[in-house]
């Protein structure tokens, strides 16, 4: 089978492949890049194998830098572009079921491919447009069904992250998973607990913000992986709650939207301390937790002059659409009016911070300062207070000259 229309990116990457034909070794497209092709999908990242070892690959093109030698990854500089371009290798026995221990460079094609997760990943595509498909994955794509190449139990004690990856991939392609694959997946889901929490985060946040994350999450949970990541155990009615309560059609706007929206289907109360474990960033943590924080609060009322100043209308837009949703009633003009109606939307808009007061009045830094700086934020806010330096000089002496 050829491809009829050659994607751009590939196109402008045809000289990489014919400079190492005309120095005598073989070199194709590889990997996600030629699936997203067939597919119509959006390309991101064209990936180059190569019969070519590293030092033979360095001495086809004058500009390279060595990002992962030991592993036949050589980058390659050509005009304004960078490649990865890798030789074709095969991998000995995994030793931690996740790095392999020792990579072997070949000359096949057909060894490389046969190390690759699943079949809708392990095609190539050379440079007549002629696709590569050595373990049936076009009819796989036709079907589309997710299927592990080779023997499925063999590829996840290779890499246990691959269970996560096939969840990942039935929620991006709407796949859904072979059923010696997913018993595969079921029987070595316990490797997951020697995976890394940073390379299971990443791969269990595509699964949340894909367009068809439900099937990803079905797959998840039917499987029980859920039960070997971490304070997920025993989580499997929370999670299936994810999947009742949010309309079908719905698809998280941000990551951190769609983990908010775990947190309150898991009624998870501390959630710093869950996201530590999962080794999330101080900012991530710190809007998920925003977001819960609001929803719980529209659940109580209206959004007010001092929901919208604190948490801004962004976030609160993430938390409306969570409730359109649910069939919660919404008001996103409302949101609007809120917004538009401060006259501030930072503290550090203050005219008068706690340096004048201290030169005003003589106070020291201490508890009546910062309520004397919170009284006065909140007056701004709620347009009782104008922002001017008069206006607030004169609100503190009367807040002290009654005390």
């Amino acid at each position: 089978m050829k491809l009829t229309n050659l994607p751009s990116e590939f196109q402008e990457a045809l000289p990489i492949l014919e400079k190492i034909k005309s120095a005598g070794y073989e070199a194709y497209f590889v990997g996600g890049s030629v699936r997203d092709a067939i597919l119509g999908r959006q390309i991101h990242d064209v990936d180059i194998a190569t019969s070519s070892y590293p030092q033979e690959t360095k001495q086809i093109f004058p500009r390279t830098f060595d990002v992962g030698i030991e592993h036949g990854t050589v980058l390659v500089l050509e005009g304004q572009k960078e490649y990865e371009i890798t030789t074709f290798r095969t991998e000995e026995d995994y030793v931690d079921f996740r790095r392999p221990s020792q990579v072997s460079f070949v000359r096949s094609l057909e060894e490389d491919l046969k190390r690759r997760d699943f079949t809708v990943n392990a095609f190539a595509l050379d440079e007549e447009s002629t696709i590569i498909d050595l373990f049936q994955g076009l009819s796989d794509l036709e079907n589309h069904t997710l299927r592990a190449v080779g023997i499925p139990s063999e590829r996840f004690n290779e890499d246990a992250l691959r269970i996560m990856r096939g969840f990942r991939f039935a929620a991006t392609l709407n796949f859904k998973i072979e059923e010696i694959t997913f018993k595969a997946m079921v029987d070595t889901a316990p490797l997951l607990e020697k995976i890394s929490v940073e390379r299971i985060f990443i791969e269990f946040d595509k699964l949340l913000v894909a367009e068809y994350w439900q099937n990803g999450l079905r797959a998840m949970i039917d499987s029980k992986a859920y039960q070997f990541l971490p304070d997920l155990a025993g989580k499997g009615e929370q999670l299936e709650t994810m999947l009742t309560r949010l309309d079908e059609a719905f698809r998280f706007s941000t990551s951190e939207q769609a983990w908010a929206m775990l947190f309150i289907c898991l009624e998870i109360e501390n959630i710093k301390s869950f996201l530590k474990k999962w080794k999330t960033s101080n900012d991530f943590q710190r809007t998920v937790i925003q977001l819960v924080e609001i929803y719980h609060l529209r659940h109580a009322g209206t959004v007010t002059k001092q929901i919208c100043f604190k948490y801004g209308k962004e976030l609160l837009y993430l938390v409306e659409e969570l409730r359109q949703a649910q069939g919660f009633s919404t008001d996103f003009k409302a949101i609007e009016r809120v917004d538009q109606s401060l006259t501030i939307h930072d503290r550090h808009e203050i005219v008068v911070n706690g340096g004048h007061l201290m030169q005003a009045f003589g106070l020291k830094p201490g508890p009546v300062l910062g309520e004397l700086l919170k009284e006065i934020e909140f007056q701004i806010v709620e347009g009782t207070l104008a922002n001017s330096s008069v206006e607030i000089i004169t609100f503190v002496k009367g807040i002290l000259d009654n005390e």
